[in-house]
């Protein structure tokens, strides 16, 4: 949908005349104002369940915001990074995302745009939202973590100064308690009030008794063993965790090696319970019993529909052995009978359909901890998203097969462009007359429900999010737009896009029911719609053609089939929807052009063998058909027609061309180009042939052809007689065409005479050069061009667009994916972009078949399953955005959900302040990426009131003070120093406090417990000298000290030896750098 605005080339300014239509660099401004389907590169989900959305982050730095009744949303970060994190603020309209540059974002959904970013200095490792506040947790590679908060007001995202220097990654926030695991195994639960540790549980640490290995179905155990050898190992890093109940109590963690263990801790954890190692608190699962398993990639938990809390369902990514196909693995889990009992009473691998990139579950009713069903939501790749709801895997467990193709509900894409293929579109303009506000009534009784496409039928998309916009019904004129698409299997849709939001409103079918005719479910190769009769003209690849009345009436109901010798006409029982009038079978060519002429009722037709007819369509039946292309094999591309009411320059007056009602009649010329650039030009009244020639002989491939008016000057065309064709003879006789001597007196010469050609160009555009001459000498057969532009790259598609209604630009798709517009009749460039910075995408193979155009500067392009609407010029807002744009964040239904769950300002102070679960998984370690869970009851129930004043507090000083030259300088004597162990340096605060309690504990020991204010002991001389003369003679004494300056003699020369060490090793770094800095010196950028 609506995007950012985007760069484009500024291009300098030029002296040109004043009196130029041409379109200029200050006109443009590239955009996309709608966007439909999942990228290819999607490969990272988060929803906001509440407001009912989905957040797809993708690879190239975009994120696609999805919601119902067809609201989609593109956001486009300017570089284009993958998303390593994504979450939504939930019920308060904002996401929050990290780059893989370390950038942490802030977008406004209700602006669309990205309110706030701040770049961080280390690798961020893992990120979180806390549910309902606008803090976010952030920890880094070096193991600390870090506090943000967003301002909604200022806009900023604000550091502040919470922060915990440890070598741990925050996980969840019990109350004000956070789970923080290390990345080795190790788990802490610390208090963030009270600036403790409260429990600790390490891998090491485990006694597991109850060993479940999960194999299959049909072969459950469940093992007892009383082996510690594995688990008393060495560590094991963490790869996934989630929470596996609904209080905080059981956590379950997957490992590298496959192994996932639910740890059972308790709500009320206190500090006696830190050396608590019971073996009924942990459960390990095994998904095979091979030794070489796949790591645990991600973890979900599904609530059961039972109250106690004792079982649900987990998903699992991985674990699973190596060499394994790739499955969802979902287990049903039970512990109502304890949880050293615990038992997995069901399993089910779901095969995925490509590669997996995320998933993501929904409740159903949005309000975290109601036990109702939930929606998973499964990625993959490339784009592929699909729904699997509750009762859908209950029936499949139940069935009890281990593998299932479940049948799942996919994304409801609103304008399909794979399944089935689009091969043709155009974006029509509906004038506002009587038939039109009549279809608009029809149209708008046609539309299908909100939320639901031909492919979905009766199934029901779970996402409910945005609102639709409301638009004043002085600036509702009803339907004013369409986009029509034909595609591979004969089949036409219609959509209405009068707003950015697009409904979909009729599907045309091929075939017709009762008829048997050739040729009908081809692919679609050409379209036409005409606004004032509400025509529509479908051309497939096997020369078909098919009529539509697109305004339906149950008085005439006949169908008039045509061929080359027969005119058929059947009764058809039709209903009052868009009518199939008349089927045209003529030629067994594909179709490439298809236009309307005399308000829809003359229609030119253009094969690729390179025949034109014209079709009168009130009569239905054929004007003419003609072989324009003599003497070449070269298929037809391109065809132009100009009438005279297209152009009142084209004859000098009605006397002088005998062409009384010219502007009724259609008289004009056509102009048909092959791809080996042989220009013919045919009376598009009569179908006679005016002009044959090759105009470029030089071997050119021809893209297009068009004919525009312009008051600049064109050269004087100069010679006396001129190479033509004569058609007629050429047709009579069934023979290639020939050469004949055309006197400027003849009729055809007067009836395009010098003064009625004045003004219009011809522009033939190949994939290497761009050709502008005059009509006058294309009919003459003068190939002397008034201007030739070569180009740099090879060229794929081109078009012309409009500003005050006249052709003042031409666009240019090269094979690069580079956009260039230049100006008209100058053909001056004034932008130069490229798909990549405009809508991420690269021009693939056939691309450029899918790309359509409308007058006003509007490019449609498909690149896979997205569908992207371009603007360019910075005028054009046909969609009146962002007054038409849906809302994405319903302000409505965050403050009844924010009364429904206890968040209201006055109810926050009335709720306990006991210890609950507050918060959600963190994203990511330095090793691998973490998952979300479902939210927690009690979340709904915490008081927030008190987390601004845990977090403005300063509880370590920031790293980065340790390297500020206001430190306090720490004096080290040569015995403290410690060369075997790591050397740990404390901050100013914690060294002050640790040397308080030294000396406390000096001075205990030196009053040996007694209290400081008693009188002092009286000890005897005696006493005094056995507590501190060593024992034995002065010999003892003299040795102690001897041994002590050998040992400080020992720990100098070890200092002396690694001072050599690292002075040698930073002199081989610096020859090194030096070595390296010289082979870089003559490599090119390219070769880096």
């Amino acid at each position: 949908m609506f995007s950012k605005l985007f760069q484009k080339v500024n291009l300098p300014p030029r002296h040109l005349d004043a009196e130029r239509r041409g379109v200029t660099s200050a006109d443009l401004d590239p955009r996309v104002v709608l966007h439909y389907g999942i990228p290819s590169t999607a490969s990272i989900l988060a929803v906001d369940p509440i407001q009912g959305l989905l957040a797809v982050g993708t690879l190239d730095g975009r994120i696609k915001v999805i919601g119902g009744e067809n609201i989609e949303c593109l956001l486009i970060y300017p570089k284009p990074v993958p998303f390593k994190n994504l979450e939504f603020l939930r019920n308060q309209g904002f996401l929050a995302s990290v780059s893989n540059e370390n950038e942490v974002q802030v977008w406004d959904l209700e602006r669309r745009c990205l309110a706030s970013n701040l770049q961080w200095e280390s690798n961020i490792t893992a990120f979180s939202v806390i549910y309902g506040t606008q803090y976010m947790y952030v920890g880094d590679e070096y193991g600390s973590l870090f506090v943000l908060k967003y301002n909604p007001h200022e806009g900023k995202l604000l550091h502040q100064p919470y922060h915990i220097p440890a070598n741990a990654v925050a996980e969840k926030l019990l109350g004000f308690r956070m789970l923080i695991a290390y990345e080795n195994g190790l788990l802490i639960v610390w208090d963030a009030s009270q600036d403790s540790v409260v429990c600790v549980r390490g891998y090491k640490d485990l006694h597991v008794n109850n060993k479940t290995v999960v194999n299959s179905p049909n072969d459950m155990r469940h093992e007892l063993s009383n082996d510690t050898s594995d688990n008393t190992s060495a560590e094991k890093d963490i790869s996934s965790l989630c929470w596996a109940s609904a209080n905080g109590s059981i956590l379950a963690v997957g490992y590298v090696d496959g192994d996932i263990i639910l740890w059972k801790l308790s709500t009320d954890i206190s500090a006696k319970d830190q050396l608590c190692k019971s073996s009924d608190n942990v459960v390990k699962l095994q998904l095979s019993s091979g030794s070489r398993r796949l790591p645990v990639i991600m973890l979900y938990w599904s609530e059961g529909r039972s109250s106690n809390d004792c079982g649900g369902h987990l998903f699992i990514y991985g674990g699973d052995a190596i060499g394994s196909d790739e499955v969802l693995t979902i287990l049903s889990l039970d512990w109502s009978s304890g949880f050293e009992n615990l038992k997995c009473v069901g399993r089910l691998d779901l095969t995925l359909n490509g590669s997996f990139a995320d998933m993501i579950l929904l409740p159903k009713s949005g309000v975290p901890g109601r036990r109702e069903s939930t929606s998973l939501f499964l990625l993959t790749s490339p784009g592929q998203l699909h729904v699997y709801d509750d009762a859908c895997l209950s029936t499949l467990m139940s069935e009890h097969e281990r593998k299932s193709h479940a049948p799942a509900v996919q994304y409801p894409v609103v304008m399909p462009t794979v399944e089935p293929c689009m091969t043709v579109g155009k974006l029509s303009f509906v004038q506002g007359h009587g038939k039109a506000r009549a279809f608009c009534e029809t149209a708008m009784v046609s539309k299908l429900r909100p939320g639901q496409t031909p492919a979905m039928g009766s199934r029901k998309w779970p996402l409910t999010g945005g609102l639709p916009c409301k638009l004043s019904s002085a600036a509702d004129n009803g339907l004013e737009r369409m986009f029509i698409a034909g595609y591979e299997d004969g089949s036409v849709r219609i959509w209405d896009a009068t707003n950015p939001t697009l409904s979909h409103v009729f599907v045309l079918e091929s075939e017709v029911k009762g008829i048997e005719v050739a040729g009908v479910g081809a692919s679609v190769s050409a379209l036409d719609f005409c606004s004032i009769n509400l025509s529509l003209a479908v051309g497939n690849e096997c020369g078909l053609i098919c009529l539509y009345r697109l305004l339906g009436s149950s008085d005439d109901t006949n169908l008039h089939i045509v061929t080359e010798t027969e005119h058929e006409v059947h009764n058809l029982h039709q209903k009052k929807e868009p009518q199939c009038t008349a089927l045209f079978s003529l030629l067994n060519s594909p179709i490439r052009h298809l236009q309307f002429l005399i308000s829809g009722a003359r229609l030119v037709v253009g094969f690729e063998c390179g025949q034109v007819a014209a079709i009168d369509t009130s009569s239905l039946s054929v004007l003419f058909r003609t072989n324009c292309i003599a003497g070449t094999s070269s298929p037809l591309i391109s065809l132009a027609v100009k009438t005279y009411s297209d152009c009142p320059y084209l004859v000098s007056s009605p006397k002088d061309s005998g062409f009384e009602s010219s502007n009724d009649t259609g008289n004009g010329i056509i102009s048909c180009l092959t791809k080996d650039a042989h220009i013919v030009v045919i009376d598009s009244a009569t179908g006679s042939m005016i002009s044959s020639q090759l105009t470029h002989p030089e071997e050119s491939t021809a893209i297009s052809l068009y004919i525009f008016e312009s008051s600049a000057p064109i050269s004087s065309v100069s010679g006396e007689k001129h190479t033509l064709i004569s058609p007629r003879n050429s047709e009579a006789k069934g023979e290639p065409a020939k050469s004949l001597e055309i006197e400027p007196n003849t009729p055809v010469r007067a009836r395009y005479s010098e003064q009625s050609l004045r003004g219009l160009h011809v522009l033939l555009c190949c994939e290497d050069a761009l050709y502008l001459n005059s009509l006058k000498s294309v009919i003459l057969g003068d190939n002397d061009s008034i201007q030739k532009i070569g180009l740099k790259k090879p060229c794929r598609w081109t078009t012309t667009l409009k500003k005050d209604e006249k052709e003042s630009g031409l666009i240019l798709l090269y094979q690069s994916g580079d956009i260039e517009i230049r100006s008209l009749p100058e053909l001056e460039m004034v932008g130069e972009y490229s798909l990549m910075s405009i809508v991420r995408w690269n021009l693939k193979a056939n691309m450029d078949k899918e790309v359509s155009a409308s007058d006003s500067g509007q490019l449609i392009l498909v690149n896979s399953s997205e569908i992207a609407f371009i603007s360019l010029l910075a005028s054009a807002n046909d969609f009146r955005i962002p007054d038409s744009l849906p809302c994405l964040h319903n302000k409505a239904l965050a403050e009844d959900a924010d009364a429904a769950a206890g968040f209201s300002p006055n109810q926050k102070k009335k709720q306990d302040t006991t210890v609950r679960i507050l918060g959600g998984i963190i994203k990511g370690f330095s090793g691998g990426k973490m998952e979300h869970n479902v939210d927690l009851p009690e979340a709904q129930k915490t008081d927030l009131s008190h987390l601004d004043g845990i977090f403005s507090r300063v509880l370590f000083s920031d790293p980065s003070t340790f390297a500020s030259g206001s430190q306090e300088v720490v004096e080290l004597s040569i015995d403290d120093i410690e060369l075997d162990g790591p050397l740990v340096v404390e901050s100013s605060s914690s060294k002050s406090k640790a040397g308080k309690r030294d000396k406390e504990t000096e001075r205990e020991k030196l009053f040996e417990g007694a209290n400081t204010d008693a009188k002092p002991k009286m000890r005897t001389p005696a006493e005094i000298m056995a507590k501190y003369r060593f024992a034995g003679d002065a010999s003892a004494a003299a040795a102690h000290a001897r041994d002590k300056l050998v040992e400080r003699q020992e720990k100098l020369e070890r200092i002396s030896e690694r001072s050599e060490e690292l002075r040698n090793g930073a002199e081989n770094f610096a020859s090194m750098a030096q070595e390296l800095a010289k082979r870089m010196e003559n490599r090119k950028w390219w070769n880096i």
